[in-house]
């Protein structure tokens, strides 16, 4: 059993979808994750995420998230009902299997060192992550009288806000609020009125902090017209959900108003819903593995011998396989024939992309032929994720190929200028920029394949991790490629701050590569019984 930590990170955006879709691609591309929930709400301009994995995964995945969302939300033009203080808003680590409070508490510092020191974002710690006493609750932190707009006017001037790492300002994607807690249960009540007063009132009267249920917190609000109260439940052993609605019921009895439905943002333990049944029902002795579905699960473990990681290939298993006709890979061939004349396109930065893009469709390949494999049931959302992501990068890297190539004989076409022309030298360097531009993404794209080799090779069908070794390599061979091409286009620029900041990030990309291949080929040569170099 692998160790597993739950994220559950609240974005600023509740409306657009496109924007919550793009924040989304951005973590299960990034990270080898499972991706269990997305819930949105146009009132409160929110939208809540649940996702697991392995820790380092899920660490790699959020930063994403963080610095996607900081890229498309604007706090300044952000409003919602629900209090918030950045783009990328609350960040909560949750062990779930395997990891201890103090490992996610590791992992919130961590994370939030790197958001801090790469993005230039203000980070405070809650909870079990905080390093001030009164960070230890959220709601002490960030409320509606004190959010994104408070915050802006005192980060820099009162010692009380400043952040616990990065920059004292806050810039348009605001602070983030990065913790450590245990499994949290969003629970919301919509009532039969509209009076938002009653809503708080009844809030007022159910959480801890105003002398209500120990591990609830609660606020009112107006939601698609209706009074909403929405809750958090910290603690669903020691404050059950049934107990919270029996309070709710009786206060809003008060007012002369009832409980019409609830609702759950995110997922909710088993244990919780079980809990609630056995009280309503009055079930006495009730025995959480008389569930059929549990028993038949059971039943089916126990009947099913999983000794081998996977059944043998049958001898037929491609009897019938037709291989395709010259004229199927007319693409490829007409490519390969374009590369072998005696022309500057395509050249090495078309290749790096091609290779890419070839790469992205190995690591395809080894989790389609994982998914819905016996054995393979515990790793079957992490594949889903690897193919749906590898499918993206695989179009992305061939759109590239052409990129390069358009790059290239724009730039020859600018230098063609003629020498008197005034704007020669402006076009010349916007149209080099874009040359050093193209090789960067494709860097960048066959760094997320080799990423996603990684997991493929580690956990993916036994019989085909030898394809992910031999996607590493040609992902290698695409990063390597295109950072030549990157260093050379940089030579001929003159903005020596974006010099810099492109050296950087291809000099990161090429020694995180360099560090990733091999371990890859390690685990390809374990899992396969190899003990040379493949």
């Amino acid at each position: 059993m692998k160790p597993l930590v739950e994220c559950v990170p609240n974005f600023s955006e509740g409306r657009r979808q496109d924007v919550i879709a793009e924040i989304v691609e951005a973590m299960v591309r990034t990270g080898g994750i499972y991706l269990l929930d997305t819930t949105s709400d146009a009132d409160h301009n929110r939208c809540v995420v649940t996702l697991a994995g392995l820790p380092e995964e899920v660490e790699k995945a959020i930063f994403a998230g963080i610095r996607t969302a900081s890229q498309l939300i604007n706090l300044d033009e952000h409003r919602g009902v629900h209090p918030r203080f950045g783009a990328a808003d609350v960040i909560p680590l949750i062990p779930l299997r395997d990891v201890t409070m103090q490992e996610c508490i590791a992992l919130a510092h961590r994370l939030g060192q790197r958001v801090a020191y790469e993005l230039q974002i203000p980070v405070y710690f809650y909870e079990e992550a905080a390093l001030r006493p009164n960070y230890r609750d959220l709601a002490g932190i960030r409320r509606p009288s004190f959010q994104y707009e408070q915050l802006r006017e005192v980060i820099g001037i009162d010692p009380a806000w400043i952040p616990d790492v990065g920059p004292a300002q806050l810039g348009p994607a605001g602070a983030v609020l990065i913790g450590a807690r245990p499994f949290l249960i969003a629970y919301n009540a919509y009532l039969n009125t509209d009076n938002i007063e009653i809503a708080k009132k009844i809030a007022r009267a159910i959480r801890n902090s105003s002398g209500g249920l120990r591990h609830v917190k609660s606020s009112g609000f107006l939601v698609n017209g209706r009074a909403q109260v929405s809750m958090n439940l910290t603690n669903f052993e020691r404050t059950p959900i049934y107990r919270v609605m029996e309070l709710l019921k009786i206060e809003a009895a008060r007012y002369g108003v009832a409980v019409e439905s609830t609702e759950l943002v995110g997922l909710i333990p088993e244990m919780a819903l079980l809990d609630s049944a056995q009280w309503y029902l009055q079930l006495e002795g009730f025995d959480p593995n008389r569930i059929l579905e549990r028993r038949l699960a059971q039943a089916e473990m126990e009947q099913t011998p999983l000794g081998a990681e996977e059944p043998p290939i049958p001898d037929d298993a491609t009897a019938h396989v037709v291989l395709p006709s010259i004229d199927e890979y007319h693409r490829p061939a007409a490519f390969t024939e374009s590369v072998a004349q005696s022309t500057v396109t395509p050249g090495g930065g078309a290749v790096s992309a091609s290779a890419g893009a070839l790469a992205a469709a190995l690591a395809e390949m080894v989790s389609g032929l994982t998914i819905g494999k016996r054995g393979y049931e515990q790793v079957e959302g992490n594949m889903q994720a690897i193919k749906s992501t590898a499918v993206v990068l695989r179009s992305k890297l061939l759109d590239a190929i052409e990129d390069d190539i358009e790059a290239f004989n724009h730039l020859m076409s600018t230098i063609r200028l003629p020498k008197d022309d005034p704007d020669r030298q402006r076009a010349i360097q916007k149209a080099t920029l874009h040359a050093a531009e193209v090789p960067l993404q494709v860097a960048r794209l066959s760094y997320e394949a080799i990423q996603l080799l990684g997991q493929a090779a580690e956990f993916g069908n036994h019989n085909a991790s030898i394809d992910a070794a031999v996607g590493a390599h040609l992902a290698m061979a695409a990063i390597e490629g295109s950072a030549l091409n990157v260093r050379v286009n940089l030579m001929s620029l003159k903005d020596e701050s974006l010099i810099q900041r492109y050296t950087t990030e291809i000099n990161h990309i090429v020694r995180s590569a360099r560090q990733l291949c091999p371990q890859i080929i390690a685990v390809v040569s374990q899992r396969t019984g190899l003990n040379e170099d493949i």
